[in-house]
């Protein structure tokens, strides 16, 4: 069992920065990929950047540029640095974690709102 806990979110002006942190308890030597991923209003849930174990990363079109993820495997975090926020990147982002068993665990979400 993998437990989740984000936090970082808030309200933060359109061009604004906030970076997002995601601490992992439990089994986490077996954890391979972490992520981030969004859901806004309306919207269904989508993968904004993720990176393996190794260090590889990946980042959806719509954030490349400006978001960076990383991962400190020592503190057992993850963190999402968000610089140039646009209204659009308002959503609930919630961390997520695929182990070496192949399974998924949720956090349980943080709220960021872009708007002035």
């Amino acid at each position: 069992q993998v437990q989740l806990v984000e936090s970082g979110g808030g309200l933060v002006q359109p061009g604004g920065s906030l970076r997002l942190s995601c601490a992992a308890s439990g089994t986490i030597f077996s954890i391979n990929v972490m992520g981030w991923h969004r859901q806004a209003p309306g919207k269904e849930r989508e993968l904004v950047a993720a990176v393996s174990r190794g260090g590889s990363t990946y980042y959806a079109d719509s954030v490349k540029g400006r978001f960076t993820i990383s991962r400190d495997n020592a503190n057992n975090t993850l963190y999402l640095q968000m610089n140039s926020l646009k209204p659009e990147d308002t959503a609930v982002y919630y961390c997520k974690c695929r182990t070496a068993y192949d399974m998924e665990y949720w956090g349980k979400g943080t709220l960021v709102t872009v708007s002035s």
